[in-house]
């Protein structure tokens, strides 16, 4: 199924879109999002991570175990334990608000309004639609209206954003939207170009091709400001 097909096929009842089995397989597959927020439950934080991470490692042991493979074995014996407190802990703690880096600010007392431009931020995180890694490098420029951010704080929030399960789209509008807000400025762009494995382990399996997806705010609408961005990427003014 094409994902205009699929995108014709949406049915809502009581303002919520609902979806086939077969559309929902070929949403995941052409990773098609469906909000801007990362979709969490309700009561998603009453257990402790300690109550997540046994739960946790008694499902991945019923998987395993499904797959056929010993749990009795050495190699294998601690691997349900290992993946839980991984995912709780590790790739997927930025689900988790009390997570969130604190964007401290500073004003801007050298008066520099100029792009401030950080480039090849590396990230990992993980495609919500099959939990295989996503891979690449975010950009992010803004331009100061009276305070900056540490250098070090847009790396942070990257991070946050990507250790959850994603869609590339959407981590880079969450990125944009959130440092908008604590700069309180429009003026913000975020690039991102990343490998995806669920497309070059399985599916059509090309491991040569990568996914740019880019955000544009305030002044960065306008084309010469933009191109000023990207020319600092070293990237073709053609994005």
């Amino acid at each position: 199924m094409k994902q205009n097909e699929t995108l014709s096929n949406i049915h809502l009842k009581d303002g919520k879109i609902i979806l086939t089995e077969e559309e929902i397989d070929a949403a995941g597959d052409n990773h098609i999002s469906t909000s801007v927020d990362t979709p969490m439950r309700a009561g998603a934080f009453d257990q402790s991570e300690d109550e997540k991470i046994a739960a946790i490692e008694e499902r991945f042991a019923e998987i395993m175990d499904i797959l056929g493979l010993d749990l009795t074995d050495d190699s294998l014996r601690g691997t349900p334990k290992r993946v839980a407190k991984m995912y709780v802990k590790e790739i997927f703690n930025g689900l988790n608000p009390a997570n969130k880096p604190k964007m401290a600010l500073f004003e801007n007392k050298y008066k520099y309004n100029e792009m401030l431009v950080e480039k090849n931020i590396s990230f990992y995180s993980n495609c919500e639609h099959h939990f295989v890694p996503i891979m690449g490098k975010a950009h992010i420029a803004y331009i100061s209206n009276g305070t900056v951010v540490g250098l070090s704080k847009l790396n942070r929030l990257v991070d946050y954003f990507a250790k959850r399960p994603q869609v590339q789209e959407r981590l880079t509008m969450q990125i944009a939207k959130e440092l908008q807000k604590d700069l309180g400025t429009e003026d913000v762009a975020v690039l991102i170009d990343a490998k995806h494995l669920c497309v070059a382990s399985r599916g059509v399996e090309d491991d040569t091709s990568s996914t740019v997806t880019a955000f544009y705010g305030g002044k960065f609408k306008d084309e010469k400001v933009r191109e000023e961005f990207l020319r600092y990427l070293g990237l073709n003014t053609q994005f």
